[in-house]
């Protein structure tokens, strides 16, 4: 029989929506509440505070501890599983007969418990988690800590191959592949990351800046920050923003030497939002081809020109909105070229017509809600 109601597992407290996996859980809860599903939130949480914002938009919500240190650790599963289970939280999805929407694998701990045997079950997948640690790995110039992700990457990986779900909502093209091959029996389905916007909001004009921006303190984005102040702005005079949260010293100290960079550290949200609308280019290198960056979402409705590399484009189908770059002399080239350029209303219809494809918050949550009382 259909049923509205929806139990959500998310990994952390989604409020406020100041990251990644935040901004796409919180928003994807207000989507769906939009459209009329009766949520039972369940979060993890670790830092993070009780929020009246979510408590307005689901039906129950409820916070358990996660198992940080010593006690989330386990010889067969992932930290990131087994560090987020509660007898409390089996027991409510239990009590309450309703479809069960598990947001990463981090939250899936009790996804084949029998107990909940018959129910429907989705995963959204928000990276290949194997991967993206053994990514992690690579990066990091502590041991103790690239033991750690070494070790994670190789439980992620064989936790996915067991973990068993009704369908699989991936937020990249390419990741819906690699899901597809790996559960052939299961549904899926791409559904891009939820996000704040309705309507591209970008000026057209020009700006006098580029930006780049993300958490700072993320080995992901320390490696692109770095990138641009030591191989692209050492060797061009166009001015450049780098702002976000907790930067690393390396950032400051790269770009204390040149006059026409800029570090903002722990911008609040008007001022980033600001900054984003403000720049006339957004300048998106990465270095790890994995999961959808939502900075990429941001810029894209509310910022002017983007300079990306296929690393960043990886499963957007969104290429054709950017201006795409292979290494530093070619990101040079784009920017000194895209400075003389203001943006145009042709520009925002293009870039309309292409997200309103896939990208699309009330679309996504219809489609979502259509499995479940399917």
């Amino acid at each position: 029989m259909p049923t509205n109601k929806l139990h959500i597992i998310s990994f952390d407290v989604p409020y406020p929506p100041d990251y990644g996996g935040a901004i796409d859980v919180y928003y994807k809860i207000k989507a769906l509440h939009n459209a009329g599903a009766e949520i039972y939130l369940h979060c993890f949480a670790y830092g993070r505070q009780p929020s009246l914002a979510l408590q307005s938009l689901c039906k129950e919500v409820w916070y358990y501890p996660r198992k940080t240190g010593v006690a989330g650790m386990s010889l067969s599963l992932p930290y990131i599983v087994n560090s987020r289970r509660s007898e409390a939280l089996l027991q409510r999805l239990m009590s309450i007969n309703a479809p069960i929407l598990f947001e990463g694998i981090h939250s899936t701990y009790y996804i084949n418990h029998p107990a909940l045997a018959g129910r429907k079950k989705a995963i959204r997948a928000h990276n290949i988690e194997g991967e993206y640690y053994k990514l992690l790995a690579a990066k990091e110039p502590n041991m103790l800590k690239r033991a750690y992700y070494n070790i994670e990457a190789t439980f992620a990986n064989k936790y996915e191959r067991n973990v068993n779900a009704d369908i699989w909502l991936p937020l990249s093209m390419e990741d819906e592949k690699h899901f597809s091959q790996l559960h052939p029996k299961a549904k899926h389905q791409f559904i891009a990351p939820f996000h704040p916007y309705s309507s591209v909001e970008t000026l057209l004009g020009s700006g006098t800046y580029c930006l780049y921006h993300g958490n700072l303190s993320h080995p992901e984005n320390i490696e692109a920050a770095l990138f641009l102040t030591n191989e692209v702005f050492n060797y061009i005079d166009t001015p450049l923003i780098i702002a976000g949260r907790q930067p690393d010293n390396r950032i400051a100290n790269a770009i204390a030497s040149k006059a026409h960079c800029k570090l903002i550290a722990n911008p609040d949200e008007a001022t980033m939002q600001q900054l984003i609308t403000d720049a006339h280019i957004h300048i998106l290198p990465t270095f790890q081809q994995s999961g959808m960056k939502l900075k990429l979402l941001y810029a894209l409705f509310k910022g002017r020109h983007i300079v990306a590399n296929k690393e960043m484009l990886y499963g957007t189908g969104l290429h054709d909105a950017c201006h795409i770059a292979t290494d530093a002399n070619s990101f040079k080239q784009q920017i000194q070229a895209l400075m003389q350029q203001p943006f145009a209303a042709t520009d925002i219809e293009k870039r309309s017509s292409l997200l309103a494809q896939n990208y699309n918050n009330d679309k996504n949550a219809a489609a979502i809600l259509t499995w479940l009382q399917g």
